[in-house]
């Protein structure tokens, strides 16, 4: 019997209009932007697939519930919900709001980190890495190499390397390790997912040298149900009981609620360690606000506390994820290297092949992005040597073996239709690729030099060659 089709599991209430604009219009506005996606405006911009990062569309309950929120400066009704509907869903003890996830990193890494210490993780991530190395941290990536490999198929390419990190703990000693990183899913390998037994296994390694563990839990979800289509023995159970035992082999997590959680703002520390939590609420009152509220308003912590209840929801992440894997699905079929398997939050276009006539020191991703977005108004992202940066010790830029360009799909935002829209335009400019023009920096920042720096084409004017 043929697989049958399924689709959203709801319908759309109200609709957000958008500018149509020329490639005239999109060509002086890439350039008024320095050739970096990042500072376009909103308003030029049709497609938006720059970040799933406080993009999702919210649901009636989540508005519904933005109507009650109690905006006490202390003791909110709506964190007592949150911290009740956290420790039911991730299994933490103590939650602490942030105004997102980059306040609890800053935190944790505040607390855990000392001048000289390691962190080792399943590949960086570039706001995580800079909390870590402003506190002295240095971090060491103990990811599988098939992570590096955008050809490979494996299933669990955020899996940690158990040899690659024993190895680290026997260079360094396990003390100077201020603790193990792990994100589910990896964002920078593609969005891939690690596995519940190789976190396992690495929980078992820690636990044995008394390293702690803690999760970036942003698209943990995402990540469950990776596990739950892919793992054995875990088809036949929930996402909820997934994510708990994902959870439960770690000290805590940090949490951007702009992903999973499917919040505009918002996001968490949370831990179990008693002591640890309690410096946790005295700093965030330095950083953040109240312990209570952590920068957030009543409404803000309500509507992630829906949201988190919403995204266990197996239909709702099979519409996510599915949508990505039909915008995956076109570009394959068009013959467009990228990495694979497809990931969860997004497409991750492998642009130092989609362009090989341009060299690594011409930024391939950034110029590829910029492309997409003169070609269709499709607004993407770098993660490739912009996003690494420059060396601490030398000053040299970084060069990843990934140089990619992400498509990131917000939740429930877009139809098929859009995703049909930016696969002809992705696959067009491959058709013409050899058009597309290398970029220079004109301005950088010192850091995260991805979010604010400005470039100019190595010839001409343009990044597309007319």
């Amino acid at each position: 019997m043929p697989k049958r089709s399924w689709a959203e599991p709801f319908k759309i209430k109200m609709v957000e209009h958008l500018r149509m604009t020329t490639r005239e219009e999109r060509e002086r506005a890439i350039a008024e932007a320095g050739f970096n996606t990042f500072l376009l405006r909103s308003a030029d911009v049709y497609i938006d697939l720059l970040t799933d990062s406080g993009t999702s569309a919210m649901s009636d309950r989540q508005w519904a519930g933005m109507m009650l929120g109690d905006e006490a400066y202390a003791g909110s009704a709506n964190f007592y919900h949150l911290e009740e509907v956290v420790r039911r869903y991730y299994g933490y003890q103590h939650v602490i709001p942030t105004h997102q996830g980059r306040g609890a990193e800053h935190i944790l890494s505040r607390l855990c980190i000392r001048p000289g210490d390691i962190i080792a993780g399943n590949m960086y991530f570039t706001t995580t890495k800079a909390h870590q190395e402003l506190v002295g941290g240095k971090f060491v990536d103990v990811i599988i190499d098939a992570a590096h490999d955008p050809d490979s198929e494996h299933s669990f390419k955020g899996d940690i390397d158990l040899g690659k990190l024993q190895r680290v703990i026997d260079q360094f000693g396990a003390t100077k390790i201020a603790y193990l990183c792990v994100g589910a899913t990896v964002n920078m390998a593609g969005g891939q997912p690690i596995s519940l037994a190789n976190l396992r296994d690495v929980s078992a390694l820690c636990r044995k040298h008394g390293i702690r563990i803690f999760l970036d839990a942003t698209r943990a979800v995402e990540n469950a149900y990776f596990i739950k289509l892919r793992e054995p023995g875990q088809a036949d159970r929930t996402l909820t009981d997934i994510l708990r035992d994902l959870c439960a082999c770690t000290d805590g997590c940090t949490m951007s609620g702009k992903k999973d959680c499917l919040v505009n703002i918002g996001g968490f520390l949370a831990l179990n360690d008693d002591e640890l939590a309690d410096a946790a609420r005295n700093m965030v009152v330095l950083f953040e606000g109240l312990h209570t509220y952590g920068g957030l308003a009543g409404r803000d912590m309500e509507a992630m506390a829906i949201g988190i209840q919403e995204s266990v929801d197996f239909d709702h992440m099979r519409a996510r994820i599915g949508q990505v894997e039909y915008l995956g699905r076109l570009l394959i079929e068009g013959g467009i290297p990228l990495v694979r398997p497809v990931g969860g939050h997004g497409i991750f276009l492998d642009a130092a092949r989609f362009l090989p006539h341009l060299p690594r020191e011409q930024f391939p991703a950034q110029s590829l992005a910029a492309a997409l977005y003169v070609d269709s108004g499709v607004r993407a992202m770098e993660r490739g040597a912009v996003s690494a940066g420059r060396d601490a010790t030398t000053g040299r830029n970084i060069f990843p073996s990934l140089e990619l360009v992400r498509l990131t799909i917000p939740r429930r935002v877009y139809t098929q239709a859009h995703m049909d829209v930016t696969a002809e335009s992705v696959i067009e400019l491959h058709r013409n690729r050899e058009k597309i023009v290398g970029l220079r920096f004109t301005y950088e920042p010192k850091h995260l030099r991805f979010f604010q720096a400005r470039f100019e084409p190595v010839e001409g004017k343009r990044v597309l060659r007319v």
